[in-house]
């Protein structure tokens, strides 16, 4: 079971913008492909030839011919990439990494964490473009939990009416009664990250920790930052200063408690703001994703928490996820 939790209209108020889903015809067909012959593969439908022509067993110029009717702009047989110097790979990339971190130290509002509660807030609060949203992921490949279904099975199951968001997205499943199936979560998390990290207004920095929170006359005020590889070893190399991002609002999504769950609430407890961080309660799955949407919120001024992170401030059931009580090296 998969829970697809975004901002709650409180969430949203909170930096005036508004949300809201509206259904669209599901997409229940998927496409079909044929089986491949030995010389040809098929994608969507349409018979491309295969790239070692040589060892497929086409010829060059039967390669040629065909290519040069499916892709007429260019011919596959004498196909070559436009030269460039290394050089301006590494200063095209670092300079707008750079350009990035500098339009970010002061943003609207950081969420911290990439799994699906974090991807959902972050899509809701960017429909409005006047709102600049930056992410920061622990993880060099953002989703969090979302890439895979329960114990490494690729289904997704999405409880109704969580699937009028599918439709918003264009994501195709299977309709059942109660909820419905997707092929693959990689699909669901494939779609909202290009559609969310398509917009203007948003920015994903991943392999980034939050290592800490700016606090500021007793409301969170933004994140220290640090590239993940330095944060997870800081007790082995000297002291490696970290950077921040001043925000309006700081949206914590860390997911379940464990290596680099829960961190933001669990910071929020060791500085005395909160009183306690209980932990998420055994298995009830109705009870826990009602739980997620009723009581995502603003625990303390400038900081809102999502996702499971919010069962663990609660003490609300947990869904699927394994709870791992291991130390961390963030927040």
């Amino acid at each position: 079971m998969a829970s697809l939790v975004a901002a709650s209209p409180s969430t949203i108020s909170t930096i005036s913008t508004t949300t809201s889903f509206s259904a669209k015809p599901k997409a229940t067909t998927l496409l079909s492909s044929s089986s491949s012959s030995s010389s040809s593969s098929f994608f969507s439908g349409v018979r491309v030839p295969c790239a070692a022509s040589r060892v497929c067993g086409v010829s060059p110029r039967a390669a040629s011919h065909v290519s040069a009717s499916l892709y007429p702009d260019y011919d596959l047989a004498t196909f070559k990439f436009q030269p460039i110097r290394e050089s301006i790979v590494a200063r095209e990339m670092t300079r707008r990494y750079m350009t990035d971190m500098i339009t970010h130290a002061d943003t609207d509002v950081v969420v911290v964490g990439a799994g699906s509660a974090g991807l959902c807030c972050a899509y809701e609060l960017s429909k409005n473009p006047n709102v600049k949203v930056a992410i920061v992921e622990q993880s060099v490949s953002p989703g969090g939990g979302a890439w895979l279904g329960g114990q490494l099975f690729s289904a997704m199951v999405v409880r109704k009416p969580a699937h009028l968001f599918l439709d918003e997205i264009d994501v195709p499943y299977d309709e059942q009664d109660t909820y419905v199936v997707i092929k693959h979560a990689a699909l669901f998390t494939s779609t909202i990250m290009s559609k969310l990290l398509a917009r203007p207004n948003v920015k994903l920095f991943n392999a980034v920790a939050a290592e800490d929170l700016i606090i500021k006359e007793g409301r969170v005020s933004g994140v220290v930052t640090n590239w993940a590889l330095v944060s997870m070893n800081h007790n082995t190399q000297s002291c490696m200063d970290p950077n921040v991002m001043e925000a309006k609002v700081v949206v914590s999504s860390c997911g379940h408690d464990g290596p680099f769950g829960a961190t933001g609430v669990k910071r929020l407890k060791s500085i005395g703001m909160i009183d306690k961080v209980p932990g998420m309660k055994a298995l009830d799955m109705n009870a826990a994703e009602d739980a997620i949407v009723k009581f995502t919120r603003e625990v303390v001024p400038g900081m809102i928490v999502t996702g499971m992170e919010v069962a663990e401030i609660d003490g609300s059931p947990r869904m699927v996820k394994q709870k791992q009580n291991k130390k961390n090296n963030f927040f």
